[in-house]
C-alpha cells in the first residue's frame, strides 16, 4: 500500500504511473474523500480549541467561587460535535484506505516500459535446448504412457486442473521438493519453515491479495478463511505488525506449500497437462530486508532460484517483466522461463519479486535499522525456488529419450534411490 500523504503530494505521478500499468485509479475520487477528510480535521482542530478555552473558563469561573455551568454546558455540547465528526471522519477514512489498497504499487525506476509480455526483457540465458533426432512429446503423453501421471482420474475425483501422480512421478515430485529446500537451507542460508495453509483475511490484505483478488481466491465457508494461493502469504504474515531488530536482517525462509488458485479462464494449451492447476506444489524463497539493501538482495534471490535449474541442467531464460506485466504488489520482477520442447519455447517458472515497502505497509512491519531510533518499514522479497510442478514438466520433456523412457537429472537420482532412467513397466 502507497502512502496516504506521499499519494496525495504526488497525484499526477501516481495517476501517471497506474495508468501505465493498466490498472484503473479515479483520481478525483481520492482528492474528493481526502478533501472531505481534511476539512473535517480543520473543524475537529477548531473545536478542540474552542473546548480547551472553555476548560480554561471553568477553571477560572470555579477559583472566583462563581457557577460555571453555562460553559459547561458548553463544553459538552462541543464534545458531542466533536465526537460527531470524528465518528464521520472515521468513515472517511476508510474510503480513503479502500482506495489505498486497489492501488498498486509503483514500478521501479529500473523496470522496461511495456503494455505486456511481448515488451519483457530478456536478460540472460543458460545452458541450451536438448537436441533430439526425434518429436520431442509433451509431458502429459510422457507421463501416460510411463504410469505417473493420471489426470482423468484426477478429474473423476476433483474436478479438471487437479493432478493425481503414482508411482514413480510422485517420488519425482517428492525428490524435486526435497532436493530444493536442502539446496536453500543448506547452501543459500534459508530457514525452513512449513506455515499453515489457509489464512485469515488480515494476512491476504497484508501481502495484496486482498481485496483486489478475492474472486480468484478458494475460500472456506463457515470462516473467512483462505487457501493459500502461495506460500509467500502466510511466511511474509511470520513478522506482521511486528518491529524488528535491523542489525538481524535479512531474514530469509524457505517453504514447501501446496498452493490453490481459481485460475479462471481459458489458456490455451494449458488447460492440458501440469502447466495451470487449481492446485500444485511450490517451494517459495521469501527475504525480509533492510530497505536500502532490497534491490541487492533481489539479485541474490533470483540467482538462489536460478540454481535450482543449473544443477538440474535445463535451460532457461530470465526477462525482466515490462511495467504493463507486473504484478500488482511488485516495484520490480524478474520472470525464470524454462524451456519446453514440446511447445519449442519459454514457459514461466518463477517470479522473483521485490515489493519495497508495499506490503510491510499494508502489514505493519517495521524495524529499528540499527536496534534503536527511528521505526522504518521493511522491504519484502519473494520468488519461486522453483514451482515444482513446472520443473516435473520440464525435467519430463528435457529428457526424454526416443525410447519414451527418461533419464532422471544426476542431481535428482540421490533423492530417488539412485534410480538413473524412469522406464515403462
Amino acid at each position: 500500500m502507497l502512502d496516504l500523504r506521499f499519494v496525495r503530494e504526488n497525484i499526477e505521478l501516481i495517476t501517471e504511473k497506474v495508468r501505465e500499468r493498466g490498472e484503473p485509479f479515479d483520481p478525483m475520487e481520492f482528492l474528493h474523500w481526502e478533501g472531505k477528510r481534511k476539512r473535517l480535521l480543520q473543524q475537529v482542530e477548531a473545536l478542540r480549541a474552542e473546548r480547551n478555552r472553555a476548560s480554561e473558563q471553568v477553571a477560572l469561573l470555579k477559583r472566583q467561587g462563581k457557577s460555571p455551568g453555562v460553559e459547561i454546558a458548553r463544553m459538552k455540547e462541543v464534545s458531542d460535535r466533536i465526537k460527531d465528526l470524528e465518528e464521520e471522519g472515521d468513515l472517511y477514512q476508510k474510503r480513503l484506505q479502500e482506495i489505498l489498497l486497489l492501488i498498486p504499487n509503483l514500478p521501479h525506476s529500473t523496470v522496461p516500459p511495456g503494455r505486456g509480455s511481448q515488451d519483457n526483457q530478456e536478460i540472460r540465458r543458460w545452458g541450451t535446448p536438448p537436441p533430439f533426432g526425434f518429436d520431442p512429446k509433451p509431458h502429459w503423453e510422457i507421463g501416460e504412457a510411463l504410469g505417473l501421471i493420471d489426470l482423468g482420474r484426477a478429474t473423476k475425483i476433483a474436478g479438471t486442473r487437479f493432478p493425481l501422480l503414482k508411482g514413480l512421478g510422485a517420488l519425482l515430485e517428492r525428490a524435486l521438493i526435497n532436493f530444493m529446500l536442502d539446496l536453500h537451507t543448506k547452501e543459500h542460508g534459508y530457514m525452513e519453515v512449513f506455515p499453515p495453509l489457509m489464512v485469515n483475511r488480515a494476512s491476504m490484505v497484508g501481502t495484496g491479495q486482498l481485496p483486489k483478488f478475492e474472486a480468484d481466491l478458494f475460500r472456506t465457508s463457515d470462516e473467512d478463511l483462505f487457501l493459500i494461493p502461495t506460500g509467500e502469504v502466510p511466511i511474509t504474515n511470520i513478522h506482521r505488525e511486528e518491529i524488528l531488530d535491523g542489525r538481524k536482517l535479512p531474514l530469509k525462509y524457505a517453504a514447501y506449500t501446496p498452493c490453490f488458485r481459481r485460475e479462471a479462464g481459458s489458456y490455451g494449451k494449458d488447460t492440458r497437462g501440469l502447466i495451470r492447476q487449481h492446485q500444485f506444489n511450490k517451494v517459495e524463497l521469501v527475504k525480509l530486508t533492510a530497505a536500502g539493501d532490497s534491490y541487492e538482495e533481489l539479485e541474490t534471490l533470483l540467482v538462489d532460484a536460478e540454481r535450482v535449474l543449473q544443477r538440474l541442467k535445463i535451460h532457461y531464460r530470465v526477462v525482466a517483466l515490462c511495467v504493463g506485466d507486473l504484478g500488482f504488489a511488485a516495484a520490480k520482477t524478474y520472470d525464470i522461463e524454462v524451456w519446453l520442447p514440446s511447445q519449442e519455447g519459454y514457459r514461466e517458472i518463477s517470479s522473483c519479486s521485490n515489493f519495497e515497502d508495499f506490503q510491510a505497509r499494508r502489514a505493519s512491519i517495521r524495524y529499528r535499522p540499527d536496534g534503536k531510533g527511528k521505526l522504518e518499514y521493511v522491504h519484502t522479497l519473494n520468488g519461486s525456488g522453483l514451482a515444482v510442478g513446472r520443473t516435473l514438466v520440464a525435467v519430463l520433456e528435457n529428457f526424454q529419450q526416443e525410447d519414451g523412457s527418461v533419464l532422471i537429472p544426476e542431481a535428482l537420482r540421490p533423492y530417488m534411490g539412485g534410480l538413473q532412467r524412469i522406464m515403462a513397466s
